[in-house]
């Protein structure tokens, strides 16, 4: 079967959406220059590149490329060349930016990652690192739910028909014996696609009971009233699960592996940083998403939200593994090939000279 109807009608919907976030000149807004990006005296260009285009999301499970930003790592390693910066409020939208070029390298959910590289054929992307685990809960209105059978005959939110925790809130459904319908949301539980911009009125209104969704959207639900049912950890070996990904254009990687090195090295120098460091990296993270969005999180959001967060380079590629089991599960997906999906070489290279242990791609790297 070819490539392109490996998909079923539910992602190809997903990959037609249109754009949440633009540009003027291209895909993704563009994220704010910070103070501590300057170019030292005497860098060079790597890979004689002007610019290196960097993707992220303005979550707080995108606190590694965040970190980053505010606190000039990227720039730092890519030297002379200038490391510049678009936002996107979801997966689709910076697949679409990575496949037009218009970013090089990307940080990105593992739903989105899958998607991607199965509609291309295998020829569009590699996961060349991890960033994130955890980060994802169940949070519902209190005085109409309170225990998890009370989930049945509510309404619900994901942030998308088929994303990341879309996916884990029907594969979870399915665990409890209820049925879904997953293109339309209706069922046993009616599943809400809703962004998450928006997700927090929409519990103030009454008009959902409650969303599964990542931080820092599941500690606004906890100070809007909501209460934590169910932390989506709690469901994996280890606590464990990889909620964001680095993600990079194959022609990039192979014409430019100068330049992905060095975003590595910013990428695991963000994340040493930042477990050394919790309380100023959350304080950082915060300030680049004002700069991004105008707008900073509150200490009763933020706090809970980070914490919630693991930082690590691991891909942790058994977990994305399941992940597109429980898409094939719940009938999003069919039973996609993800052998090569990853490409962790030049990651360990550089995890081997800071010391570091190496990550492993659980059987899905590049030969």
């Amino acid at each position: 079967m070819p490539a392109t109807s490996v998909l079923r009608r539910s992602f190809a919907v997903i990959a037609a959406l249109p754009l949440l976030t633009l540009a003027a000149c291209g895909y993704g807004s563009e994220a704010k220059d910070n103070d501590t990006a300057k170019v030292a005296a005497g860098a060079k260009k790597i890979d004689g590149l002007d610019s290196v285009k960097i993707g992220y999301f303005g979550n707080l499970t995108h606190g590694t490329a965040l970190v980053g930003v505010n606190k000039g790592f990227f720039q730092k390693e890519l030297g002379a060349t200038k490391a510049s910066y678009a936002t996107f409020n979801a997966g689709p939208s910076e697949i679409e930016a990575l496949n037009s070029k218009s970013i090089d390298i990307g940080w990105i959910g593992p739903s989105p990652a899958i998607n991607g590289y199965v509609k291309s054929g295998g020829k569009s992307l590699k996961i060349i690192g991890g960033s994130a685990s955890g980060g994802v809960k169940l949070v519902v209105n209190p005085d109409k739910i309170k225990s998890l059978k009370d989930v049945e005959g509510k309404k619900i939110a994901t942030p998308q028909l088929g994303n990341t925790q879309d996916v884990a809130f029907l594969n979870w459904i399915a665990d409890q014996g209820w049925k879904v319908d997953a293109q339309s949301g209706k069922g046993d539980v009616t599943v809400v696609r809703t962004d998450n911009k928006i997700t927090p009125d929409a519990y103030k209104s009454g008009s959902i009971d409650g969303a599964w969704v990542p931080e820092p959207t599941a500690s606004k639900l906890v100070a809007e009233g909501g209460k934590v049912l169910l932390d989506e950890a709690s469901l994996w070996p280890d606590k464990k699960f990889v909620i964001t990904n680095i993600i990079v254009r194959q022609d990039f990687l192979k014409e430019h592996p100068k330049a992905v090195e060095a975003v590595l090295k910013a990428s695991v120098e963000a994340n040493k940083w930042i477990n050394a460091n919790p309380d100023a990296a959350k304080a950082a993270a915060n300030k680049q998403l004002e700069a991004d969005s105008g707008k900073a999180l509150k200490p009763e959001v933020l706090d809970p939200a980070w914490t919630s967060i693991q930082f690590t380079n691991d891909p942790l590629a058994a977990t994305l593994n399941t992940e597109a089991e429980h898409a094939v599960k719940a009938g999003l997906l069919k039973k996609p090939d993800l052998n090569g999906i990853y490409d962790l070489t030049i990651l360990n290279k550089v995890l081997k000279a800071d010391g570091e242990s190496t990550v492993d791609a659980a059987g899905l790297g590049t030969s």
